[in-house]
């Protein structure tokens, strides 16, 4: 797995939404996050594991 690719299923994403908007969210590599534009959050991903919970979300800027 080089830096770039995700630590989980890409396809898993498709089935993600946003705990607070129920939108699709978009995948920062860079940071490692699942971006929730509609709710204005970044949901970290640690160790391959997206953490889906308002409380663990970045607000974005």
């Amino acid at each position: 797995m080089t830096e770039m690719e995700p630590g989980f299923d890409r396809h898993m994403l498709e089935a993600l939404i946003c705990p607070k908007s129920h939108t699709t969210l978009e995948y920062d590599a860079e940071r490692q996050e699942l971006i929730s534009k509609a709710a204005g959050l970044a949901f970290p991903i640690r160790n391959g594991i997206p953490v889906m919970l308002v409380d663990e979300a970045r607000t974005l800027d």
